[in-house]
């Protein structure tokens, strides 16, 4: 995991990148509901708060997937992907938790080349 500082300052310029190209600063469930929806297919159309729910956890998967804590089983018929989990996440404060995840965050959009 990359230092504190070092995370933060790419988090900072991930957002920078996210206001440009969506004209505002999202928080982290509106990264996370991004995610999922690029998973799903990148489609834009509406979703219900259910669904929106279930594409952030689409998201938390995909994104843990790359540290081996899930992987993908299977997509279903409507082009939703479920993730099996293969290993039980750490215990972490709320603190670490966060860094955590913007770390996966972060090396998700670098992956991705965003």
């Amino acid at each position: 995991m990359q230092s504190k500082d070092d995370i933060q300052q790419r988090w900072w310029s991930l957002e920078a990148k996210l206001v440009e190209r969506f004209g505002k600063k999202p928080d982290m469930e509106s990264i996370l509901f991004l995610i999922g929806v690029q998973e799903l297919g990148g489609e834009k159309k509406k979703f219900t708060k259910e669904q929106k729910q279930d594409l952030m956890h689409v998201a938390v998967c995909k994104l843990l997937a790359q540290s081996g804590y899930y992987e993908l089983e299977q997509m279903d018929r409507d082009g939703w992907p479920h993730f099996k989990q293969l290993k039980s996440m750490p215990v972490m404060d709320a603190i670490a938790q966060e860094l955590f995840l913007k770390d996966h965050i972060l090396l998700y959009f670098q992956q991705n080349e965003f």
